[in-house]
């Protein structure tokens, strides 16, 4: 459990929240992922990798023989147990914040991206539990992540990318890397690629590029959006 101290900074809260979210999206936490996550320059990362190393928030893995007073911190970053609980905290109200703000005030889905990372920072434990009762108990976010300390059960899903030509599937989940790729949210939300709706591929090009089928409308949807959107496999057309 974090003490109050730790919990109340910010910026440890942000970095262990950005950690964590790379880790459940199956990325290798160095710091270059973390600052491209939050736009960070690798130097500031690396000075906030050493004191949440001290905050005992973070182990890290050293690369190269480096140590905590030499140069830039390099190695692999896991968060302890410590650092686990304020991230899945932080993650929790986040989510919690985006579900109210699409299902309860209509706001899209990059508008509520946006408003739920301020609102996750404020939210006291009382309004949590007030919000969570509102939207009685839900278990992922608009996007299909998992909202910590839910009975979320994870369903049996692949990248769209490993599908072909006339297979169908339903769209379950939009990983986080693709909520901070600029302009992708309201592209997929406008293509209505968004959790609960079904499709098919229609054709895949041989750059890896897919024409899909959502709701009778076709959309060109690219590598990098494909090998993450996860989707569940239905019947073949």
């Amino acid at each position: 459990m974090t003490d109050s101290r730790t919990a109340a900074n910010p910026a440890f809260a942000q970095y262990c929240e950005a950690i964590f979210e790379l880790q459940e999206d199956d990325v290798d936490v160095i710091q270059a992922r973390i600052a491209e996550r939050l736009g960070i320059s690798r130097p500031a990362v690396s000075e906030m990798v050493r004191r949440l190393e001290a905050e005992e928030l973070i182990r890290l893995e050293r690369m190269d023989g480096g140590d905590a007073g030499s140069g830039q911190v390099r190695g692999r970053i896991e968060l302890t147990p410590t650092g686990r609980a304020l991230a899945e905290s932080v993650v929790r109200r986040h989510r919690l914040a985006e579900r109210m703000l699409t299902d309860v005030l209509g706001l899209s889905w990059s508008e509520a991206h946006v408003e739920a990372s301020r609102w996750e920072q404020v939210i006291s434990p009382a309004v949590e539990r007030a919000i969570n009762r509102l939207l009685n108990d839900p278990t992922t976010c608009p996007h299909g992540n998992p909202i910590p300390g839910s009975d979320y059960r994870p369903p049996d899903v692949v990248q769209l990318s490993e599908l072909g030509p006339h297979q169908r599937f339903l769209v379950t989940r939009i990983p986080e890397e693709l909520e901070f790729t600029p302009g992708l949210l309201e592209f997929l939300e406008s293509a209505s690629v968004t959790p609960g709706n079904c499709g098919g591929v229609s054709a895949v090009s041989p750059d890896g590029t897919m024409t899909i089928e959502v709701n009778g409308t076709y959309v060109g949807i690219s590598r990098f959006a494909a090998d993450r959107i996860l989707v569940a496999r239905s019947d073949t057309e």
